[in-house]
């Protein structure tokens, strides 16, 4: 059985770094075989990843109105073309949802991508997938099953707020989710007690287990403005240690 880890949180704050530096450490400890699911319209994890995307759900399923041949079963193009998506190195897979089909409606694009997880699921031991900021399209995909969701927010107050209303939002979907987390990214050293109060409050409120705080990196918002992979950071990087140090508990929940 694949353990499912989902990334959560408002624009800004982090979750696909946060979602990459997750994926390199399941890779660099031997967690393997990975699936990486960008599951977000906006889609950029493949960049913080260094991978080229040339095919993606969205377009896939746009290619069901019109492109299969009158001599292919719609079943066999599918599985033809979903292959042609995965993109693949030595320590993970990356497929990417990519743009719905028309203005205005994620639904179809969501549904393709349930499809595919499903069959693909079985294949790997960990999926790591980077959401949008909502949640409401968790319950359009067969992600029915959540081992640990994690929500990212800023070092502000009513970004803790914010993610504690996402965590509300997960309980009229109908998922099952095993262990919900909370993330405080971007944090400076040294944390304000008002701030940590209030942290511990509304994870107490929402049912969060409070995963810790992940400092501000100078490391990061280097690799992210020169569009490098976060991958390429050296293992001593000290935002790489702190990050696997708190990857660590969650994937042991501890």
């Amino acid at each position: 059985m694949s353990q499912v880890i989902a990334l959560a949180g408002k624009g800004g704050t982090g979750k696909t770094t946060t979602a990459a530096l997750i994926i390199r450490h399941l890779a660099k400890t031997g967690r393997t075989p990975i699936l990486a699911v960008d599951a977000d319209p906006n889609a950029n994890l493949n960049e913080l990843l260094g991978l080229e995307v040339e095919t993606t759900l969205g377009e896939i399923k746009n290619e069901l109105r019109s492109a299969v041949p009158d001599s292919m079963a719609r079943g066999d193009f599918i599985e033809m073309r979903l292959n042609e998506a995965i993109i693949e190195t030595d320590d993970f897979d990356l497929i990417v949802m990519g743009q719905p089909e028309g203005p205005g409606c994620y639904c179809a694009a969501h549904a393709f991508l349930s499809q595919a997880l499903e069959k693909l699921l079985k294949n790997y031991a960990y999926v790591v997938t980077d959401n949008e900021a909502g949640m409401e399209h968790l319950s359009r995909m067969n992600l029915r099953k959540i081992d640990k969701l994690l929500i990212v927010s800023d070092a502000s107050s009513r970004g803790v707020m914010t993610a504690g209303r996402i965590a509300e939002l997960i309980k009229p979907l109908q998922l099952e989710v095993g262990e919900i987390w909370l993330l405080v990214n971007r944090a400076p050293q040294k944390i304000p007690e008002v701030l940590d109060e209030y942290v511990k409050q509304v994870c107490e409120e929402k049912g969060m287990k409070f995963l810790g705080y992940l400092n501000e990196s100078p490391e990061i918002f280097e690799a992210e403005i020169n569009r490098r992979s976060i991958l390429e950071l050296p293992d001593d990087t000290q935002v790489v240690k702190e990050a696997g140090e708190l990857f660590e508990r969650l994937l042991k929940g501890a």
